[in-house]
């Protein structure tokens, strides 16, 4: 399980934020000022930060500043109420992996830090993801279920491994829709419950469990205790 940071003085996001990551299966700590932002992320154990810049005590433009001066590369998206050219230019120069302005919507923020997670993984680990009985080989562009090869399109392959790369999380459409399709919100578009729908006709129904308001979820186990 990944473990996150939510550096953030603003109580109601913290929770809010909070709230939706602990939703999404990630471990969370929140912290509300710079300095307990360093002290947390200097005892190790984590593989992300949230880093809001108008922190009290340090900001967050200072954390980042020592983080990085330290040799800490743990990933940190910056989020921020300051959406100027400027502050976005000096918080990736400093640094940053990612940066996102206040108000945001919580599907993008989790598509980002799903992609940054995954930037940062080893490229053995990010090469080949096992689930259950079903192996996604990426640099071979190749799925195997219980050992037997299911042949995939392009796009099938990139949304089963979206699925693989996150078992037993809720993706809502919108997410899917941003990482797989690189779209913004569609509501009239139907493209992921078809490709959901050409998932499981070749990989199996039990793999792909709809949640009902909310989106899909991906069951290694493939309804098997």
């Amino acid at each position: 399980m990944s473990r996150i940071l939510v550096a953030e003085d603003e109580q109601r996001i913290s929770s809010f934020v909070e709230k939706g990551l602990r939703a999404a299966g990630y471990d969370v700590v929140t912290v509300a000022d710079g300095e307990s932002a360093i002290a947390e992320v200097r005892s190790g154990g984590f593989d992300l930060v949230l880093l809001d810049i108008g922190l009290p005590r340090l900001d967050g433009f200072e954390v980042l500043r020592m983080l990085r001066a330290e040799g800490i590369g743990v990933a940190v998206i910056i989020l921020t109420a300051r959406d100027s050219g400027s502050d976005t230019v000096a918080g990736l120069e400093g640094g940053a992996n990612d940066y996102m302005a206040k108000p945001f919507r919580f599907d993008e923020l989790l598509a980002r830090i799903r992609a940054r997670l995954r930037d940062a993984m080893p490229t053995t680990d990010a090469a080949l993801v096992v689930a259950g009985d079903l192996e996604l080989d990426v640099r071979a562009r190749r799925i195997t279920v219980g050992g037997m090869r299911v042949e995939l399109s392009a796009r099938e392959f990139a949304l089963a491994e979206e699925f693989l790369r996150n078992p037993n999380r809720v993706l809502s459409r919108d997410e899917l829709l941003h990482t797989v399709w690189g779209y913004d919100h569609d509501p009239g578009t139907n493209v992921v419950d078809v490709y959901v729908r050409y998932l499981r006709n070749k990989i199996g129904v039990a793999y792909f469990e709809t949640v009902r308001g909310l989106g899909y979820r991906f069951a290694p186990s493939g309804g098997r205790q």
